[in-house]
């Protein structure tokens, strides 16, 4: 038996009013997903930063490490420097181990600078961590309020979602394979999920502009499938939309 255009219309409004239905009660949620992503974005960049501090916290340690290495090596060196000038031969020598001990205590002075720098780094660097974990709490604590609400909403419509799901399952499988997919498309760039509308008052129920005299006579013929000019939606008769839903 030969499937009209008819039926193949009937069929897609009853996809269509299932799925808008699915749309309805995914809109009770609100802006809540969306919210909850966000702020889990969120949480996780702060985590980076913080996990990017303390990287650069244990290298200004690790600086810090080379320059007390440098300062005990120093230290060494101004006492085995010492040593020898006490058995140097001429003032030549004792200049020159002079000039080395004079290097080496601005070696040590160099080092201690650039410990107290590495500290100091270190010091704004554990406040920023601080300040940082401090805006982390609160944006978990916000995240955790906004998950909870979002998990209630959920819980008290999962199962109508999930009848409507299967429903919709079922009836896309009534669908031609062509049409389903051009119906999912023109869902899918819909804001208001509608692919399937009426033509009342000789306008399109979707971007609500003027559909040609012609087109109108071809929709209640029902010999084709039309579409809008101007949105791309298929267009249904107004009449027959009616009385399919005086029979359900």
């Amino acid at each position: 038996m030969e499937i009209t255009i008819a039926d193949k219309l009937v069929t897609l409004l009853e996809l269509q009013e299932i799925d808008s239905r699915l749309d309805q009660l995914r809109k009770l949620r609100g802006d809540l997903p969306e919210e909850v992503k966000d702020l889990e974005d969120e949480v996780i960049g702060i985590e980076t930063r913080i996990g990017k501090f303390q990287v650069e916290i244990n290298a200004l340690k690790e600086e810090i490490e080379r320059h007390v290495h440098n300062k005990k090596d120093a230290e060494k060196l101004i006492i085995k420097y010492k040593d020898q000038q006490m058995n140097v031969r001429n003032n030549r020598e004792f200049d020159a181990i002079t000039k080395e001990l004079e290097l080496q205590e601005l070696e040590i002075q160099l080092s201690e600078k650039r410990v107290r720098e590495a500290e100091y780094k270190i010091s704004v660097k554990d406040k920023e961590i601080e300040d940082t974990n401090a805006a982390k709490d609160k944006r978990s604590e916000v995240l955790e309020q906004k998950r909870q609400e979002l998990d209630k909403l959920v819980s008290d419509s999962q199962d109508e979602e999930e009848k409507l799901i299967k429903q919709s399952e079922k009836q896309s499988k009534k669908v031609e394979d062509r049409l389903l997919k051009a119906y999912v498309r023109i869902r899918g760039g819909a804001k208001n999920g509608l692919a399937v509308v009426a033509v009342d008052r000789g306008a399109c129920g979707g971007c609500f502009n003027v559909v040609p005299p012609q087109r109108q006579a071809d929709i209640m013929d029902k010999q084709k499938i039309i579409i809008c000019e101007h949105c791309g939606r298929i267009l249904a008769d107004a009449d027959m939309i009616k009385v399919h839903r005086k029979k359900k």
